[in-house]
This record gives structure tokens, sequence and C-alpha cells, in this order.
């Protein structure tokens, strides 16, 4: 009982109202508040309702997971559907996720990362309304934004509202890349987006709704609860590692322009403790002094390219990522060094090679990219050929902004 006693006055103290504009001008520093923070403005809607909720280890009040707070202020949340990584988030990139019992809670866990990669109508038969509670990192290869377009079909088909707890972009200042090329849509790119698009996972909802990328062009029934006390310019530090891979706020930082390397035969930093911060591969000993080691690590990366092998490359643990932000670019002088710099470029973009995420025009998001590099176009050229979709879509993106 003094557990749930002292759960609920946390939930309390988070339960603020949010700040009037001439509060915000006065207390500049004020803190920001998730939706899922903000409990007073969801409580009432849930209540007498059975809920199922989309949740990882991101989906937090305070310190505590979304599920264990609700349950303790007597939410009835009948189940709870699982993204990539699982729900507790123990769970390797990539690896296929079973149904199964939640060991702390009771509550059944229906994976979406198995089987299957959205709700039956069965799943949602019991179902009232589902919430939506996943932190993202803004760049159109993260899946959560993918897993949450499938959410939206089954509310859409099956007749339920979607109440979405939303979460502060860590990259949201950047909207950069080429615009998806929809004949190499996938896994890692389902939606016409720029490689970082700038948007909040509610905002990428009504721009999905509005701009008919669901199946069938169905809409659906959203409800948001906005992060208060927040811009798009804010940095932001995520309390939570968004997934095993992404474990530090450099890693998060350094992403958008580090994911495109899962394209190459280059080892990112998987099998180390500093995934997407550090880059190479046994292939450039004597070009470069740095080196790394990548291992086996459960829950990581458990076969990693070039795994026991020393790899020489880039270390960018200590790089200063307020440089991306005053530039307002993905880096691309990374990998356009290390092709140059490769000793045997036939394998550069050489996918078959390795375990990797996946070709690099799905990655990069158009059939350019690749052939730039071989041909030794500049960097000037190569952003120029985004055009003009990314400035047309920068646009569009104006109509579905919930923050300034």
């Amino acid at each position: 009982m003094r557990w749930i006693i002292l759960i609920l006055l946390t939930g309390l103290l988070a339960c603020r109202p949010v700040a009037t504009n001439n509060e915000l001008h006065q207390e500049p520093e004020k803190k920001i508040l998730t939706g899922a923070d903000q409990t007073e403005r969801y409580l009432p809607y849930l209540e007498g309702k059975n809920v199922a909720i989309m949740a990882n280890p991101t989906s937090i009040i305070g310190a505590t997971h979304l599920v264990d707070s609700l349950l303790a202020l007597n939410v009835n949340i009948v189940k709870v559907f699982g993204p990539e990584h699982g729900f507790r988030g123990n769970a390797s990139a990539g690896v296929k996720v079973k149904d199964e019992i939640d060991t702390q809670t009771g509550v059944p866990i229906i994976s979406l990362y198995g089987s299957k990669n959205k709700p039956t109508a069965e799943d949602l038969a019991d179902v009232d309304v589902l919430i939506y509670d996943l932190q993202d990192v803004g760049v159109r290869f993260y899946t959560n934004i993918n897993a949450l377009s499938r959410l939206m079909e089954a509310c859409a088909a099956n007749g339920k509202e979607l109440l979405i707890l939303d979460r502060p972009n860590p990259n949201a200042y950047l909207i950069d890349g080429p615009i998806l090329d929809m004949q190499y849509k996938s896994g890692i790119g389902m939606f016409p987006l720029p490689m970082s698009h700038g948007l909040t996972v509610a905002e990428f909802a009504q721009m999905a709704n509005g701009e008919g990328w669901l199946t069938d062009q169905v809409k659906c029934p959203l409800k948001i609860i906005p992060v208060a006390n927040y811009t798009h310019e804010m940095p932001y530090t995520l309390p939570v590692p968004p997934s095993p891979n992404l474990n530090s706020q450099q890693s998060v930082l350094l992403y958008p322009s580090m994911c495109m390397f899962e394209g190459t035969y280059l080892n990112h930093g998987r099998g180390t403790y500093t995934p997407f911060a550090v880059i190479g591969s046994p292939e450039l000993k004597g070009i470069y002094e740095f080196s790394y080691t990548p291992t086996g690590i459960k829950g990581m990366a458990e076969t990693p390219l070039f795994m026991d092998q020393a790899c020489y490359g880039l270390d960018l643990r200590e790089y200063d990522t307020d440089l991306l932000r005053q530039k307002g670019q993905i880096n691309l002088q990374w990998i356009m060094e290390l092709y140059q710099a490769h000793p045997h470029k036939e394998k550069f973009f050489d996918s078959s090679l390795s375990n990797q995420m996946g070709v690099i025009e799905k990655l990069i998001g158009n059939g350019l990219f690749r052939k730039q590099l071989q041909e030794g176009a500049s960097e000037a050229e190569i952003r120029a050929s985004w055009e003009p979709g990314l400035s047309e879509y920068k646009k569009m993106r104006e109509k579905y902004l919930l923050y300034p």
C-alpha cells in the first residue's frame, strides 16, 4: 500500500496545469512536460474504459513506467502492444519478439514485431481506447513511426480512437536529406519523408492522416496530448535510451548522420557500447590511427560486422554535436571521406557482405547517392539533387505542426 501511495503522490506532483503564454514569458526555464506527464489531461478520458497501450521502456511518467503508473492509478489496462526490441526493451535490433505475459504486472503483451505487425480485430475486440507512447528520434528509418502508422490503420478499421501521448523529438531542429523515392519503400522507409523529418510522433500522425498515407487513405481518429513548454528548437536530453543501440545522447544526436553507414561494408559501432559514435573497418588499417574491436553484446548486437577484429576509422564519441545543430544539416562529410579512403571501393556499398540493415538506396531514399559518391560529386551537388522535394516538404510540414 505504501508504494502505491508514493506513486499516486508522484503522479499528483506531475499533474500541474499547462503554462499560459504569460507564464512561459515570465519563466523561460519552465520544465518540458511530455504528454504522459500531464496525467490530469487524460485520466478522466480513460476512466471506466478498457485500455490498450503500445509502449516500451521510454514510456515513462517521471521515473516510473507508464503502464506501472496507470495501473497504480486504477486504469484498466487489458493488454500491451510491444514494438521492435519488445515492451521491456530486452530484444536485439531486428530480432522477432513473441507474445508473453509481463512478469511484473501480469498484463498480456502482444508483439507487433513478430508474427504480425498490427493489431487484429480480435486483439481490439475488448479495447475501448489505445494509447501510443513511444519515444522517437526524428528520422525516417527509425521504425517507431511505421509501428504508429499500422496502429492508426488498425484503429481506423475497427472504430477505435488513438490517444497519442506526445514526446519531444531530440533531432527536431533538423529537416534534411532527400525525400524517399517510393520505389525504395521498405521496412526502414515507408513514407515520402526526408531522412530527418523534424516532427514529433503526434505531428507525424497528423501528417499521415492529412496526406492520405495510410493504407486505402483511411483516417484514424486521434486524441493528442501535446508536450507542454516545448518548441522544435529546444535541445532535449532523453531520460531513457530509445533503443539498445541508441544508448546515449551522443548516439541519438549522431544517428541522423551515422545510420546511413548501415548500408555500407563498415562497422558503425554495433558490438561496442558506443554504437553510432565510432565507425571503421579492418581494411582501413594504416589509413586511420583510431581503432576499436566490436564483440558480441547480448541485447545490442550479438554478431556484429567484423566481430573480434580491430576496426580502424573515425572516433566521434567526443564530437561536439552542437556543430550539427549550428549547421542544421546531416553530416555528409564522414561517409564521403570514408568512401574516398577505402582501399576496396567495390566493397563499400555491398551489403551482401555484411549483416547490415539494408542497402544504401533504402536508407538514403533514392537511387542517386551511391552513383554520386562513386563519381566524386561534391556535397553541394548532392544537396542540390534533393531539391525541390526537400523545400516542398518543409512547406507541407507547416500544416501539421503542434509547436513553434
